[in-house]
């Protein structure tokens, strides 16, 4: 369960990755992350398109104090296309895409249908003041696509090292310059991979969010923190995470930064957090060796979890990070990796407790599924034995 610096040397060769940032035909934004030799090729985007008009707003659930995006324009984003009219496939002679350049390495770029939209982009009304039970303000904000390859078959896992690397970079970048756009209160790095989970798009990518308010989880993390540190003096992530050591009996895999560990409470039939040995609060607080060691065990990770199931691995992956503004002294960066595959054929449903309730129930105690991980054999080049 632990890797050597085979892996991280082989990042460390190329790292980090060359940044190029250029513009879409309707003004996004397009940034390059450059990782592979040779001259990159940087085309125009030579497309006749209109910038889409968001309408988000955000609306204030007085019942339980949670804030709720609503983004009607979504509606008529691209859904499911043929892999040879993919929007995130190079462009091609035959087929123009979000991606101009014949090819690329990674890529972050707008959202042509964002769930929040630039400040003063959006069309969505005023504020409504002070109203208690039905508050409305804009839903301002920022949502980016990361994609990891140009090849549209690929999963997470099939990336090497270098790759991820390069991700990851990607992820604190844009964690940071997000994290200084005014009345941005949170960003949120994330990857929805399986037709179970939803994907609207077969390519490997994920999303960046930067929300105007803080998130209904992460808002519980601070308050809980916050408590957990006056009533007994201690770091509410750092003493979990030394309890996980302590016991044992839930870790997955390690190195000499991170631990990733199957949490004590996990609401899903497979679910891992990634956590670092060293307090920070996000992904820019992150240094070099930290990055590159992380590429390793999030793929270790990512292998074991598929090789769990004889079956495909719908996964999300969630980067739990410190708000822009509040929390961020008690708070600890985390990884969260789940599926709903609970076994061959069957799938984990959000049905009458979870959905109803927020009450989750799993069929598969913690400690068993963590066996079950440490279970699966993997090749020395999964396991980080050597890239």
């Amino acid at each position: 369960m632990t890797h050597d610096s085979t892996t991280a040397s082989r990042v460390a060769s190329i790292f980090p990755p060359e940044v190029i940032p250029t513009k879409m035909a309707d003004g996004r934004d397009l940034i390059y992350y450059v990782d592979t030799e040779g001259p990159t090729e940087i085309l125009e985007d030579a497309r006749d398109i209109s910038p889409v008009i968001p309408a988000s707003v955000a609306r204030y659930d007085a019942l339980v104090g949670e804030w709720v995006g609503i983004a009607g324009h979504r509606q008529t984003r691209t859904y499911l296309p043929p892999a040879n009219q993919c929007p995130l496939c190079p462009t091609t002679p035959e087929f123009e895409t979000e991606m101009p350049s014949p090819d690329y390495d990674v890529t972050v770029f707008e959202n042509r249908f964002p769930s929040f939209a630039p400040i003063g982009a959006s069309t969505a009304p005023e504020p409504l003041g002070a109203d208690a039970l039905f508050m409305e303000i804009p839903g301002n904000g920022r949502c980016e696509v990361v994609c990891f390859t140009s090849n549209h078959t690929a999963l997470v896992s099939d990336l090497n090292p270098v790759r991820i690397g390069t991700v990851i970079q990607a992820w604190a970048d844009r964690t940071e310059a997000l994290g200084h756009i005014p009345g941005l209160e949170q960003v949120f790095c994330f990857i929805n991979q399986g037709a179970e989970i939803g994907v609207t798009l077969a390519h490997p990518h994920g999303q960046i969010y930067g929300y105007p308010f803080v998130t209904p989880k992460t808002a519980a993390m601070v308050r809980h923190a916050d408590d957990y540190r006056a009533r007994t003096g201690g770091n509410l992530f750092g003493d979990i995470l030394d309890r996980e050591i302590a016991d044992g009996s839930r870790i997955v895999a390690s190195n000499e930064h991170w631990v990733a560990f199957v949490p004590f409470a996990a609401r899903w039939p497979v679910e891992v957090s990634i956590y670092p040995r060293r307090q920070v609060p996000d992904l820019p607080a992150t240094n070099a060796a930290e990055r590159l060691t992380l590429a390793a065990i999030y793929l270790e990770v990512m292998h074991r979890m598929e090789g769990v199931f004889d079956d495909t691995m719908p996964a999300i992956t969630a980067w739990h990070q410190a708000p822009v503004n509040v929390g961020r002294e008690e708070f600890w960066l985390h990884m969260q990796i789940l599926s709903i595959r609970r076994a061959p054929g069957k799938l984990k449903y959000l049905a009458g407790s979870e959905s109803g309730m927020g009450a989750f129930v799993n069929d598969i105690t913690p400690e068993s599924a963590a066996q079950r991980l440490r279970d699966v054999v993997l090749t020395p080049t999964e396991s980080g034995a050597q890239a």
